[in-house]
């Protein structure tokens, strides 16, 4: 079976030394299962709820903390990018440059990914369906060679909530280098937190193990440590000690797939 991938990580970059015990858990656990393993963090979230709400970092400085977290833990390293003047300097020290949900139809964002980065993995919006992010695609590839690779993670169902329709991952498996399962995204209230968004994270176990079993390429996740203490999306984190536990049973669910054989 093709080599399962673990992205994860916390939302934003919070600090260097947060940064770096998590990669390492993460590294740890993901290489004990045989899994690959991406860390994830954001150095600005753009697309928050309120304006008092903490980004992160910044450009600048986080990709200084990312290029650390990448030669100090030894990972490779992913982060999203907003705006076209992004995506070279980003290119430049992430391994996957990532397009928002939000922003998945930008033209000029994801012709510009496709022409600097190797990778690029597009977070498929919660207004799509999935038979739509085929021109995503296309815009990626229209000016360069790169990998692509599309993440599902929920559509939105009235108002701040989001389901998921799994018959997504192989419609989209038809035109994507790989599909993502994001599995804390999708259990998201979006703004439901009052100037926030909330989440349900005990069913995130629920959806990833669903999503193996369908098929997908691999798994997104954010964790943190304390998840109460987040400065972003803690409410649908997992916390960094249930990780190991669903990893194990999700080792055991590919393996019942490929009739016993390692996964």
């Amino acid at each position: 079976m093709r080599e399962f991938l673990i992205i994860s990580g916390p939302c934003v970059l919070e600090d260097l030394e947060t940064a770096l015990f998590i990669a390492e858990e993460l590294k740890k656990i993901t290489a004990e299962l045989g899994f690959s393993y991406i860390f994830k963090a954001s150095f600005d979230k753009a697309n928050r709820t309120s304006i008092s709400s903490y980004r992160g970092p910044g450009l600048e400085k986080g990709l200084s903390m990312l290029q650390e977290v990448k030669n100090k833990a030894g990972v490779k390293v992913i982060t999203d990018v907003h705006e076209t003047w992004q995506v070279k300097p980003v290119s430049e020290v992430v391994d996957v440059v990532q397009i928002p949900a939000f922003l998945c139809r930008q033209t000029d964002l994801l012709v510009a990914a496709g022409r600097f980065a190797k990778v690029v993995n597009i977070k498929k919006g919660q207004f799509m369906a999935p038979w739509d992010m085929k021109y995503a695609v296309e815009k990626v590839k229209a000016d360069g060679e790169a990998e692509v690779w599309l993440t599902e993670r929920g559509t939105t169902f009235g108002y701040r909530n989001l389901v998921v329709d799994f018959r997504s991952i192989p419609i989209m498996k038809a035109f994507a280098d790989r599909v993502i399962f994001d599995a804390t995204h999708s259990v998201q209230l979006p703004g439901g937190g009052g100037g926030k968004s909330a989440g349900e994270r005990e069913f995130v176990p629920y959806l990833a193990r669903a999503s193996v079993a369908v098929g997908v390429d691999g798994l997104f996740m954010e964790v943190h440590p304390e998840p109460e203490k987040a400065l972003c999306d803690g409410p649908n984190s997992l916390p960094l000690k249930e990780v190991k536990p669903l990893l194990s049973q999700i080792k055991k669910l590919r393996e019942a797939l490929s009739n016993g054989k390692p996964a």
